[in-house]
């Protein structure tokens, strides 16, 4: 069994326990760590982890996150500008491109149909890495979350240190992490 398959066991474990709505949102939040070089090998079997969450007999709503700084960018006044002098985009990011993944994470937590038995999926955080903290977007996201909001994240744990790709500092967060070393 490869390390996706025992991280979607670990996941079936996980929702079978039960959902407490009387949580804080940073409870809510489940953090499914993997080895980066498992990426593409995750995103093909996500519709397993669907198709378990139904069985558990929870709501699936997935967020694909890849294409987001494309998306913000293409809004943006000034992106030829920003093109020609990238140390520019720094000031930018600093706050508009936080607010607007947060605002679409938060519109997708908040849509018609999603409840207190509704999964709510990320993937893609990796292509937030150098633009934004995973970190500063599950704070700003957390009091929205009515179910649970599963992150799919490839990186690495220490206790309750969560490093994105292996790469930055750190940060201590109170989501349950879900990883494949939970199955023997």
């Amino acid at each position: 069994m490869n390390q996706v398959e025992r991280l979607l066991e670990s996941f079936k474990t996980v929702l079978r326990d039960s959902w407490d709505p009387g949580l804080a949102g940073p409870q809510k939040v489940w953090l499914a760590i993997y080895d980066p070089p498992e990426e593409r090998r995750l995103r093909l079997r996500i519709p397993y982890f669907a198709e378990a969450t139904k069985q558990a007999g929870f709501e699936w709503k997935l967020i694909d996150l890849t294409d987001v700084f494309a998306e913000w960018m293409a809004q943006q006044e000034y992106r030829e500008a920003y093109f020609e002098s990238p140390e520019d985009l720094d000031i930018a990011l600093a706050d508009s491109f936080v607010k607007y993944v947060a605002g679409k994470v938060r519109d997708e937590l908040a849509a018609v149909g999603v409840t207190d038995h509704t999964l709510v999926v990320i993937e893609g955080i990796a292509s937030l890495f150098g633009l934004m903290r995973v970190s500063h977007l599950l704070e700003q996201v957390a009091p929205a979350i009515r179910g649970r909001l599963l992150v799919f994240f490839p990186g690495q744990r220490d206790g309750s240190n969560y490093r994105l790709l292996d790469a930055r500092d750190g940060w201590n967060y109170l989501a349950r992490p879900i990883t494949a070393a939970e199955v023997k």
